[in-house]
């Protein structure tokens, strides 16, 4: 049955239990006459923003079971698999054994659903994480006092992980001009000449400023998307220097996430309080900030609270499965036995064909539609579903619930980062030995690892009555979910009042979620449509820590004065759908 791959493959298969037994348990295991903790200071390069707060303590086994729940009655956080069903609603199967995947279909509602947030922000969330920090080390090895993490990026929104080290040192990231970036092959929508183009690349892998941006087909993309837009600025001031350009991208790169992306993640009201005033009449204006948690954050170092639990929110936004371009249609079989499925793909799947993996040469015809991912030319709306393959597709619902595909990451699977990875028998991609690739129990770990407080306390410091036990909830933000969820005590006793941080941050923006669709008198459809947002704590963390990292930076667009405008708009604005037009590829 698909419920045991989900909630019980990794603990069953003895490879949590390995690699969890690897571990220094006691760094992670809260004693039974435990004295209370003491605060571990943060690494160099980063810094914390409660440094006053002890690490929050939690049992091994309760962190497996709140990651995959126990095989038995208890969902985990990571979600089991949309596959096609028998008669007997029982999981079907392929000729070899293999679950059959599914999804609901295009112009069908899918509960899950974010209908504030349409699903490219997802991808811009990555690309800005990739932008702020990188640290190889996939260990988890408790930190303590001195413990050196290195961040490969800088703490700033410069686009290094664009740009690289520049011209003068990786000049194979750009044209024999030194100012234009290089591009790769052009790509089509299923045979349709489009100006969408590939990242360059050599034996596969992709030769830009960092990796990670080639990890799925949709960040590739993205990545792709920002180096027209550098072309097109290179275009337009022929006469500018490599740092003229990149300054007026990066500034028109930091607005977008100043007006566009910040304030569907947090809400207008948090932006404006914190930087009240910033964008109003399509200038900077104000760039006043009121900060309180970050206003004392060191110099070039962030806040391992933001970077290892409040800004991972992202995961829960990510979708099973995508559609690439409307064109995009499956093979005959596929739309005979799948139609639901044909012309999508997984977001990671253990056949190159049917996932969204990264660093490969993915097929020529898969050139994305950026009016699927953005409120370009349709709205975001319950009444788009009729537009079926060409609607726009909406981010998921900020919830304690991950899909299946992130229980299964090609990073830390049997085969070529690209696949095709080795299966195991429900057609899933084996983990290699030892490794965890449950994405879920990762964020975990590594939370109890940099010794984060619990999101309890974390609240508490910062003057906010935490949520209940009793909300932080364990599954989907649904109206279904309103009813089954469980709560996180029922995962362990090192649960009881604490919280992973990463956890919380997500829980409590379930919790506001669920508080309006409880309230709701409107259809079903209607609430599981009800937009989600962070909450007061998780969208404190991250918008906190965003502007203070910016605000330190003399170079950002918070120092370039009052009446410094983007100048590439379209009607007087720009945003995402406007930074694709500029580049070509709307």
């Amino acid at each position: 049955m698909s419920h045991i791959l989900s909630r019980r493959s990794l603990l069953s298969a003895g490879l949590v239990a390995s690699a969890v037994s690897a571990l220094p348990l006691p760094s992670i295991i809260r004693p039974a006459n435990a004295v209370e903790a003491l605060p571990v200071p943060a690494p160099q390069g980063y810094d914390r923003l409660f440094p006053g707060l002890a690490p929050a303590k939690f049992a091994p086994e309760d962190l497996v079971r709140l990651a995959q729940g126990d095989g038995n009655h208890l969902n985990g956080m990571s979600a089991d698999p949309e596959t096609l069903k028998n008669e007997d609603k029982s999981a079907k199967r392929d000729t070899n054994g293999h679950l059959i995947i599914s999804a609901t279909p295009e112009d069908e509602q899918d509960d899950e659903e974010n209908f504030g947030l349409a699903s490219g922000y997802t991808y811009l969330g990555q690309f800005i994480d990739h932008d702020l920090t990188l640290n190889p080390t996939s260990e988890f090895t408790p930190m303590t006092d001195g413990s050196v993490l290195t961040n490969l990026r800088t703490p700033a929104f410069d686009l290094d992980s664009l740009y690289g080290r520049g011209p003068a040192d990786q000049p194979y990231l750009f044209e024999a001009d030194g100012k234009r970036l290089m591009q790769g092959r052009a790509l089509t929508r299923s045979g349709e000449v489009s100006t969408s183009r590939d990242l360059p690349r050599v034996n596969g892998r992709a030769a830009i400023g960092d990796k990670r941006n080639d990890e799925n087909v949709i960040i590739s993309q993205l990545h792709s998307a920002f180096t027209a837009f550098h072309n097109k600025v290179v275009a337009d001031m022929p006469n500018a220097s490599f740092e003229e350009v990149r300054r007026v991208v990066t500034h028109h790169y930091q607005w977008v996430v100043l007006t566009d992306f910040l304030p569907r993640i947090v809400g207008p009201k948090l932006m404006d309080t914190l930087l009240p005033g910033f964008g109003a009449g399509g200038k900077a204006g104000s760039t006043q900030t009121r900060l309180t948690l970050a206003s004392k954050l060191g110099s070039h170092a962030i806040p391992l609270e933001f970077t290892d639990a409040a800004y991972r929110f992202g995961h829960s936004m990510i979708r099973p499965a995508y559609r690439l371009n409307a064109r995009m249609k499956g093979s005959a079989a596929e739309m005979r036995d799948n139609p639901a499925l044909a012309g999508r793909r997984l977001i990671f799947a253990a056949s190159p064909y049917a996932g969204l993996n990264g660093f490969r040469a993915f097929p020529a015809e898969w050139a994305i539609d950026w009016r699927l991912y953005f409120e370009i030319d349709r709205k975001l709306e319950l009444s788009g579903l009729k537009d079926g393959v060409r609607r726009v597709q909406a981010a998921y619902k900020f919830d304690t619930s991950l899909v299946n595909p992130l229980a299964f990451l090609p990073e830390f699977s049997q085969g070529p980062h690209g696949g095709p990875f080795t299966r195991d028998a429900d057609g899933q991609s084996r983990p290699k030995a030892g490794a965890i690739s449950s994405l879920a129990l990762r964020n975990l770990m590594r939370g109890a690892q940099r010794g984060l407080p619990s999101g309890q306390d974390v609240a508490r410091a910062m003057g906010i009555d935490p949520v209940s036990s009793r909300d932080l909830k364990v599954g989907k933000a649904t109206v279904e979910g309103l009813a089954v969820n469980r709560s996180i005590t029922a995962y362990g006793e090192s649960f009881q009042n604490a919280a992973p941080l990463w956890f919380y941050v997500l829980a409590e923006a379930q919790a506001l979620w669920a508080e309006d669709a409880g309230q709701s008198t409107g259809s079903k459809a209607k609430r599981d449509a009800i937009p989600s947002r962070l909450g007061p704590v998780g969208g404190r963390i991250v918008a906190e820590s965003f502007i203070a990292m910016m605000a330190r930076d003399k170079n950002s667009v918070l120092h370039a004065g009052a009446d410094w405008a983007p100048r590439f708009t379209r009607d007087g604005r720009f945003a995402m759908p406007e930074l694709l037009g500029q580049a070509g590829l709307v």
